[in-house]
């Protein structure tokens, strides 16, 4: 298996995760089982090589299990946001620390601006960055100046449904790209080979490739046989209490 990604941190889900932020309509997340899967995500993510660090659960911020949002993390450096959800704006502190132990550079989204990595997809060296309810024209920017710093490229992605921007596409490498809704026929995506989640499977558009495996939520079949079919292993995995507070696979961890 070749390592792409070595590493990932996740944080554990609080017990107040009930007041998670939410708008699925699929009721409130059940602590006990939001652990389990939890533990069983943190197994996948160890089985396509990666080594994990855990962080203890934040009780004061019931979203914090969503820990992708409140960093970027690159080849280069690591960036730290500021959520666009004001309830998760602290979500922040004590990351700088975190991230210390694994990067020399360490940079910051200021505010105003505000950013949200769930709206960041990665695409080799190029960086697309959904412009959302979460992240605004002043965060990209930010964000965009960043990265040129570090030989990177980015570009924007306006939404106009979607949560995030990884909620309706995921990178697979080798030109491969999941799709969904209101993205399967932009034209910033016209140069990729893509592979389009019916509707009725669209939560499982964000799903995520790590050295070769894809990992997808339990439960949407099309979905893993369409990834399966463009050569990729595809490993379910059940994360269906977070998905009640809007939150998917990706969202769990930060990987590099």
């Amino acid at each position: 298996m070749e390592l792409i990604f070595r590493n990932a941190i996740v944080r554990k889900p609080s017990r107040s995760i009930i007041r998670g932020l939410s708008s699925s309509g699929l009721g409130i997340p059940v602590w006990e089982v939001s652990l389990e899967q939890h533990s069983e995500y943190v197994r996948a993510l160890e089985s396509c090589g990666l080594s994990t660090g855990i962080l203890e659960p934040d009780e004061d911020f019931p979203d914090s299990t969503f820990i992708e949002d409140v960093a970027l993390c690159t080849s280069e450096c690591a960036i730290i946001t500021n959520p666009g959800a004001p309830s998760r704006r602290e979500e922040t502190r004590g990351m700088r620390k975190v991230l210390g132990a694994f990067f020399d550079r360490i940079e910051e989204i200021i505010h105003p601006a505000t950013l949200e990595a769930g709206d960041v997809m990665m695409v080799e060296r190029h960086f697309y960055i959904g412009l959302s309810g979460r992240t605004n024209q002043s965060g990209a920017q930010q964000l965009s100046a960043i990265l040129k710093k570090y030989g990177f490229t980015a570009s924007t992605v306006p939404l106009e449904r979607l949560l995030h921007l990884k909620s309706g596409a995921s990178y697979l490498g080798e030109g491969n790209m999941l799709l969904t809704g209101e993205l399967t026929k932009r034209d910033e995506f016209a140069e990729y080979n893509r592979i389009i989640i019916p509707e009725k499977e669209s939560y499982a558009a964000n799903s995520l490739w790590l050295n070769g495996t894809v990992l997808i939520p339990e439960g949407f079949p099309e979905t893993g046989a369409l990834i399966e079919d463009a050569g990729y292993p595809a490993l379910p995995v059940d994360v269906s209490e977070f998905r009640k507070i809007d939150g998917g696979l990706s969202c769990l961890s930060l990987r590099f």
